[in-house]
């Protein structure tokens, strides 16, 4: 089986071509696709398909000729991924599956339609505006964390810490507690602090994440568009541009009246051959 590795900003992944949906996916492939010791290793499996030709993306054909889709490490699925699309959209350029052109390109997700835009190494892709919409709570062993409920097509808790909480103190060695009952289908969980103003920008985040299914990573596009969302509504802001610092670099997320957009680089590292048996022994 032919695989691609990428990441964006660190959040890595296995890239699967399969145009026609033949391949024999499954949970417990891609698992072991996504281990680090006895596979390739990665947060996620973006599998490279026609829309057309996947049950999930069908009904988008007529809008993106190709579908994301999107596993999590553990072989689950998950809605969308901001950072795996602007990692799709790289590799769909670069294989000469899509072309660049002066409108955006168009890729189908679970969580609908996205559109990306190409500008030298970084990659923007255009998502629905999050939505700020609850309050909840996050707990890591006996620390409870208040945080605000955030929809961008995927749930998120985003969790401002107070002082005297150091970021680089917590333990995410563990997912943290969530109210089942505001997130029935799991959440992924940041958690932030405010950073030094950045030129060009109308705030700046530091922020950790542990995504729903994969467990801490080094970057969550979805997760810096709610965060991004959070530290605008804090400021008093609708829309404005916010600059979020992750482990695995800097990603910028603007906020416009009705989507977000999330720019920052999206890099092929490594070709090659997989054996699904010998993962699955």
């Amino acid at each position: 089986m032919e695989f691609t590795k990428g990441h964006g900003t660190g959040n890595d992944f296995v890239i699967l071509p399969d145009p026609d949906g033949q391949l024999d996916l499954t949970p417990e492939l891609v698992a072991a696709l996504c281990d680090r010791r006895r596979g390739i290793g990665a947060d996620g499996v973006l599998r490279v398909v026609r829309a057309a030709k996947h049950p999930d993306g069908a009904g988008l054909a007529g809008e993106a000729e190709w579908f994301m889709d999107y596993w999590n490490a553990d072989g689950s699925f998950a809605e969308m991924c901001g950072n795996g699309a602007r990692v799709f959209v790289r590799y769909l350029l670069d294989t000469g599956l899509a072309t660049p052109a002066g409108a955006a390109l168009p890729v189908a997700t679970r969580a609908g339609v996205v559109r990306a835009l190409v500008e030298g190494d970084a990659v923007s892709v255009e998502m629905r505006r999050p939505r700020v919409y609850d309050e909840s709570a996050a707990t890591l062993g006996e620390l409870t964390l208040t945080g605000a409920a955030v929809d961008i097509g995927n749930p998120h808790l985003v969790c401002v810490l107070p002082a005297g909480v150091e970021l680089s103190a917590l333990d995410l060695t563990r997912a943290p507690g969530y109210d089942p009952v505001v997130f029935p289908s799991g959440v992924n969980v940041e958690f932030i602090v405010a950073g030094d103003p950045v030129d060009g920008t109308d705030g700046h985040t530091v922020m950790r994440v542990y995504e729903r299914g994969s467990a801490e990573t080094l970057s969550c596009g979805t997760g810096a568009c709610a965060v991004g969302a959070v530290a605008l509504r804090d400021a008093g802001r609708d829309t404005g541009v916010v600059a979020v610092d992750v482990p695995g670099g800097r990603l910028t997320v603007t906020v416009t009246a009705d989507s977000c957009w999330l720019s920052g680089p999206a890099v092929l590292v490594a070709t090659g051959e997989v054996d699904p048996a010998a993962l699955l022994r």
